[in-house]
């Protein structure tokens, strides 16, 4: 079968659930599975480079036949072969490559080539993943804000203008229904830059108190969030946007989002500090009410 030419067009940047669309290509994926890729999807897939966010869970109904969606990840090919996910050799937007979402359903499943299929993202996840996504952006700036005066020098600024604590320490993050995780490295280098960790393991407490505070603030203002992009594409950039009380915050993400920070009134923030390694990690756990 002919390998796709063109990047999978995406919809789910502007919260679609559900999209008609031509499969493209079939392929083996292992672990019987087969990879479904379709000219057009509502799916959100995991990346990965930045493999935060879960994919999508739903279906592909295709026949009259309702199958389901196993996992979704971003596929590439230079026409020859196929690579999904951790297998892909080159970066996304490559010159000569095609980037794609490749939906994983079980082996042996009746599809093929030309069929038209109708994708359906489950809302409940969706909405899930997407609280858990926007917290985390919400909680990473009202972090950068609340650890401003420990910079003893001029530091990378985020969006805000607060020195970037979470862009310049941030070791992985990992997107949960209704929630984050994300984990900073307090490394020398760190240090050198000018952050000061002194007395930080004895205020945990007091800092997830503030930044759960500040994100009250933000959530009480009705800040409104919406996903800014310069195309259909899945390698065309994508800017989570939120107008906050401080300002507007634009962040480089692609993920999927709620559209107001009133959805997170009632998110608590709080903090561990570990160690790996002789190398102190500062984790920052982030929940919102499933209620909301």
């Amino acid at each position: 079968m002919t390998l796709p030419a063109a990047d999978t067009r995406v919809t789910y940047p502007a919260g679609e659930l559900e999209a008609t669309a031509r499969v493209v290509h079939v392929a083996p994926a292992g672990d019987g599975r087969l990879a479904i890729i379709t000219d057009v999807t509502s799916f959100h897939p995991v990346d990965a480079a930045w493999p935060d966010q879960p994919a999508d869970t739903g279906t592909i109904s295709v026949g009259g036949a309702e199958l389901a969606v196993r996992d979704a990840v971003v596929a590439a090919t230079d026409g020859e072969t196929l690579a999904l996910g951790a297998d892909i050799p080159v970066r996304k937007g490559t010159e000569g490559w095609a980037f794609l979402v490749a939906h994983l359903v079980d082996d042996g499943a009746a599809i093929a080539e030309g069929d038209e299929v109708v994708i359906r993202a489950d809302a409940a996840t969706r909405r899930s993943l997407s609280l858990g996504h926007t917290a985390c952006h919400a909680a990473s700036l009202a972090l950068n804000q609340t650890l401003a005066g420990r910079w003893s020098k001029p530091a990378r600024e985020d969006p805000l203008g607060n020195p970037d604590f979470d862009g310049i320490a941030i070791a992985s993050s990992r997107i949960e229904p209704n929630g984050s995780v994300d984990r900073y490295r307090l490394n020398k280098s760190l240090r050198r830059a000018g952050f000061d960790v002194a007395g930080l393991a004895d205020d945990l407490a007091a800092l997830g108190d503030t930044v759960t505070q500040t994100m009250a603030g933000w959530a009480a203002a009705g800040a409104s969030v919406h996903v800014e992009r310069d195309g259909d594409l899945l390698t065309d950039r994508r800017r989570w946007v939120a107008d906050l009380p401080p300002g507007v915050a634009r962040i480089d993400c692609g993920g999927t989002h709620v559209a107001s920070l009133a959805d997170m009134a009632g998110a608590q923030v709080s903090f561990e500090l570990d160690d790996d390694q002789g190398t102190p990690v500062l984790s920052m756990r982030t929940r919102v009410r499933a209620d909301r």
